[in-house]
């Protein structure tokens, strides 16, 4: 198995002593800058999907689904879930740039499945003021996806639903497992 934590980036020399990930990330978008050549590609993703998962760093969605640059819209936030944020991302992603299908991601050994809400109380504790937005935690992944299928399904908001599928990723064998809807 691949990953970019076992794949050296020979960036580790180039990075200025005391310099931060940051400035690594930097150095290596310049490199990347020198051979770039622009795709000549819009926005609207050729293969009309917006992909929503989680942004755990074990996944590589290119990779795992088979994906070119320009193929979908990735959309990524703790726990894969479908917030309101999510839904303003599909909303537009569909109505002004042409997706048709919803692919929803989340995965095995998920942090989620370890917090509470009661990350929120922790916080408003720590910083003197409670945050806005849920935490968003699950015990059970598949019902977690159910629910953001669910989600997805009946926002007034994103018009093509049709064609909404839910999955779990398995972080220790790389495969998805789709998750039934109506179970």
């Amino acid at each position: 198995m691949t990953t970019s934590a076992s794949v050296p980036t020979g960036s580790e020399s180039a990075m200025p002593a005391g310099g931060t990930v940051t400035d690594r990330l930097v150095e290596a978008n310049v490199r990347y800058a020198d051979a770039f050549s622009d795709p000549g590609m819009d926005a609207r993703p050729v293969l009309h999907v917006a992909v929503v998962a989680c942004m755990d760093a074990r996944l590589d969605l290119h990779a795992a689904l088979g994906l070119e640059l320009g193929d979908c819209h990735t959309i990524r936030n703790a726990g894969g879930v479908v917030t309101d944020d999510v839904i303003r991302s599909l909303t537009i992603s569909q109505r002004k740039l042409g997706t048709r299908s919803v692919v929803l991601i989340h995965h095995t050994g998920c942090g989620l499945e370890s917090l509470t809400e009661d990350f929120r109380n922790e916080l408003e504790a720590e910083v003197g003021q409670r945050p806005a937005w849920a935490v968003e935690s699950f015990r059970d992944v598949d019902q977690d996806v159910r629910q953001s299928m669910q989600r997805v399904r009946t926002s007034p908001f994103v018009p093509h639903t049709d064609d909404v599928r839910g999955f779990v990723f398995d972080v220790k064998t790389g495969l998805l497992r789709e998750v039934d809807p109506a179970s």
